[in-house]
């Protein structure tokens, strides 16, 4: 039995020492990767050797104002930068100074000046994001040869960055702190709490309940600050969209991508280890990267300009994305791999993509619409989610109109890019807007406010939709319902009711603003014409062609357009210390109608042909294939002849001829789609925009007798219709679209 004991106990103690061997295996092979990566590329030498003659005997650098540890300010971030820069000299190969012992006692000498100061900034990112992650980084390349007092007391700074840290909410931030002490454990060798921090990264990939599921839900029980260690809506959403926050913002291209590729990272640094992430969690992560973030991108490869908030006022923000985290996600996963390709090729070969969609993503109020040639989207907000993120940090305060029904088109894919300094920020592309003498700013009105209007929504059947917003503004005294019905080749837009108080001011409609490139054509009166630079309003206009957009009025109208020099500067809309304040000129194309003063029950339509020329203009290829079917403030509709679909917009139940033989009516509010071969009605897509319906019920003068897995619909002889029954989604996706096949 003794003999049996010993045996067993033998064992025990093998098995566990395997299992450490093994984990501390796995800890060191994890630590090379991430030691590789942070030494790939190049070093500049010359940068190095000013480092070195630059640094003052306190150990600080001149040019950087360690004084401001304002919000704005903190330039101390460069003082870890340069900190960095040498430390990679010191490990590249390739690089003159490696294992250079001046450089290694001037990283010391600033290292101890960091730490003796222990530089504390206003914004809590800095203390537990940034700091932490530069040090822990400079630890993972130097830490064994540093002194050993200063790596102590660096410890207690990294320390900051911890899975029980205020700043580690639920999201976007928790992912990027437990990353931190994941790389310190890393450093110390501790696997025991390295596995529980990857556990924690692994665990944050999940979908959460939006804040604005229910009226108020998240803006009444949120407590602010820190205490709010709750998800309350922070995360992934059920429509693939990202809140960073409990406003209900959109912030998918921002902490959206940071959260993607941290976990990205992280996947590829542990995958094939002990501590490898589970493959449900990973295919999450890349249905949420392909789903959400690339159909949140024009052509999956650059940022959607109406889907950024403050970072908009950033240099570089609308810099096409490199393929590293789809890349990192192929490293780590077979899960729908040939549409990861597809999107690296689009971001490294330059290739178009093959999938067309129209997304809506209902908990952000968000629509995106692509095909090979051309990408536009709609940016939207209701009772159930604020217009903006707030302008912290004094980032984007000029924002207040970018929410308002922003339309934004893109061909090129650089139509947006460096235009936020010099932009008309009264004229966002889509929105109608009271034009003020003078733009407020956030410290006399605030600029993030929640929508007024319930009626907020898109159908799609994932190829072809249309969005619709009951537009309130909760800045100025002005209403408008506007909709936009998209197609293949071209899309409609429209407002009606569009109703002012203001008797002193004029309200436009924006229908781009975006920089100049080339010449201006615009067909009058049968004629046309190439427009100098200037600022002008054109009467009776037929169409206006700009960089392979056309602007196409269904009859001829007066619009106002400007293509002329533009000025302004970074700092004009971004307060950093280092935002830049040098004058920018840029050439602007401005395009918009004015309703006047105090406008009452005014108007508009106009189509939107993309990736067009003059000659399809002139043949009138969209204009014709389009019927306006109406434009009020009930009820709006567009009917694309060649395709067979009719989109309609119901601000309240009604009724409407499609076609000579064909009526449809609808028993409630809501936004339809019909798929029809002359009275035959293929398909029919829903939505219900208030978010308050159990079924969707409508009518149509064509005979169906069919049900279906979530519709039913009976032929009613007396009244000579079929009346349908449409189950709409509930919880979770309600606002999302139904299609039913008839």
């Amino acid at each position: 039995m003794k003999i049996l004991q010993r045996l067993i106990f033998t064992l025990f103690v093998c098995v566990a020492f395997l299992r450490f061997a093994s984990a501390q295996s796995d800890i060191e092979t994890i630590k090379q990767r991430i030691v590789k990566e942070l030494i790939s590329g190049e070093i500049d030498d010359e940068q190095v050797k000013n480092l070195i003659v630059s640094i003052n005997q306190n150990g600080t650098w001149p040019g950087i104002n360690y004084a401001n540890v304002s919000r704005e300010g903190f330039e101390h971030r460069f003082h870890l930068e340069n900190m960095l820069t040498l430390a990679r000299a010191f490990k590249l190969p390739a690089s003159e100074y490696k294992n250079s012992t001046e450089v290694l006692e001037i990283v010391e000498l600033a290292l101890l000046n960091w730490v003796e100061n222990d530089y504390f900034c206003e914004n809590w990112w800095h203390n537990q994001i940034n700091t932490p992650k530069q040090l822990v980084t400079l630890m993972l390349l130097l830490g064994d040869e540093l002194d050993n007092e200063l790596v102590e007391k660096a410890q207690a700074i990294i320390g900051r960055a911890n899975i029980e840290a205020g700043g580690a909410r639920p999201g976007g931030d928790r992912i990027k702190i437990a990353g931190i002490q994941a790389e310190n454990c890393l450093f110390l060798g501790d696997d025991k709490m390295f596995d529980e921090v990857i556990r924690v990264i692994e665990g944050e990939i999940k979908y959460v309940e939006w804040t604005g599921a229910k009226y108020g839900f998240g803006f009444r029980k949120t407590v602010g600050g820190f205490e709010n260690r709750f998800p309350e809506g922070r995360g992934i959403q059920y429509d693939n969209s990202f809140h960073h926050r409990v406003d209900g913002v959109n912030n998918t291209l921002s902490y959206g991508i940071s959260y993607a590729a941290a976990f990205a990272e992280w996947a590829a640094y542990v995958h094939g280890t002990s501590f490898s992430f589970s493959e449900e969690k990973t295919e999450q992560l890349i249905d949420y990267f392909l789903d959400g973030i690339c159909k949140t991108e024009a052509f999956g490869r650059v940022p959607d300009p109406g889907a950024k908030n403050r970072s908009i006022s950033r240099e570089g923000a609308l810099t096409p994305y490199n393929a590293a985290l789809p890349e990192k996600l192929l490293s780590v996963s077979n899960y729908r791999k040939s549409e990861l390709q597809e999107i690296i090729d689009i971001r490294t070969k330059g290739i178009k993509p093959s999938l067309s969609h129209a997304t809506f993503f209902w908990n952000s109020e968000h629509f995106s619409y692509q095909r090979p040639n051309w990408f536009a989207s709609v940016r939207m907000y209701s009772t159930r989610n604020n217009n903006m993120e707030q302008p912290y940090n004094s980032e984007g305060f000029l924002n207040y109109h970018r929410a308002d029904g922003t339309n934004h088109i893109s061909v090129d894919a650089d139509e947006y890019v460096g235009l936020a300094p010099v932009m008309d920020y009264q004229k966002i592309p889509g929105t109608t807007v009271m034009q003020k003498p003078k733009m407020l700013e956030n410290e006399e009105v605030s600029l993030q406010m929640l929508g007024l209007t319930d009626f907020v929504g898109a159908v799609t059947d994932g190829k072809y939709g249309a969005a619709a917003f009951d537009f309130r503004s909760p800045h100025d005294p002005l209403i408008a319902r506007k909709a936009w019905f998209f197609f293949e080749y071209e899309y409609v837009c429209m407002g009606a009711g569009i109703s002012c108080k203001e008797k002193e001011l004029p309200v436009v409609t924006t229908l781009n603003q975006c920089l100049l490139k080339g010449g201006v054509s615009v067909l009058s009166e049968g004629k046309i014409v190439v427009l100098n630079k200037d600022e002008r309003e054109l009467e009776n206009v037929d169409w206006i062609f700009h960089n392979k957009v056309g602007y196409v009025f269904t009859e001829p109208l007066t619009v106002n357009l400007k293509n002329s020099t533009e000025s302004g500067s970074w700092y004009r809309i971004n307060r950093q210390t280092d935002s830049p304040k040098d004058k920018i000129e840029l050439d602007v194309f401005k395009l918009w109608l004015d309703h006047g003063q105090c406008p009452s029950e005014e108007s508009y339509q106009y189509i939107v042909v993309p990736a067009t020329d003059i000659e399809s203009l002139q043949n009138n290829t969209s204009k014709n294939n389009l019927e306006i079917l109406i434009n009020t403030p009930e009820l709006q509709a567009v009917k694309q002849m060649d395709l067979g679909i009719c989109q309609l917009v119901f601000y309240k139940a009604g009724e409407i001829k499609i076609s000579e033989n064909l009526t449809l009516s609808t028993d409630n509010p809501g936004i339809v789609m019909v798929k029809f071969d002359g009275e035959k009605v293929n398909d029919i897509s829903v939505t219900d925009p208030n978010r308050e319906l159990l079924k969707f019920h409508l009518s149509v003068t064509s005979r169906i007798e069919k049900q279906g897995e979530n519709f039913v619909s009976s032929w009613n002889e007396k009244v000579k219709r079929s009346e349908i029954a449409i189950d709409l989604p509930q919880d979770y996706y309600a606002g999302s679209s139904v299609t039913v096949k008839l």
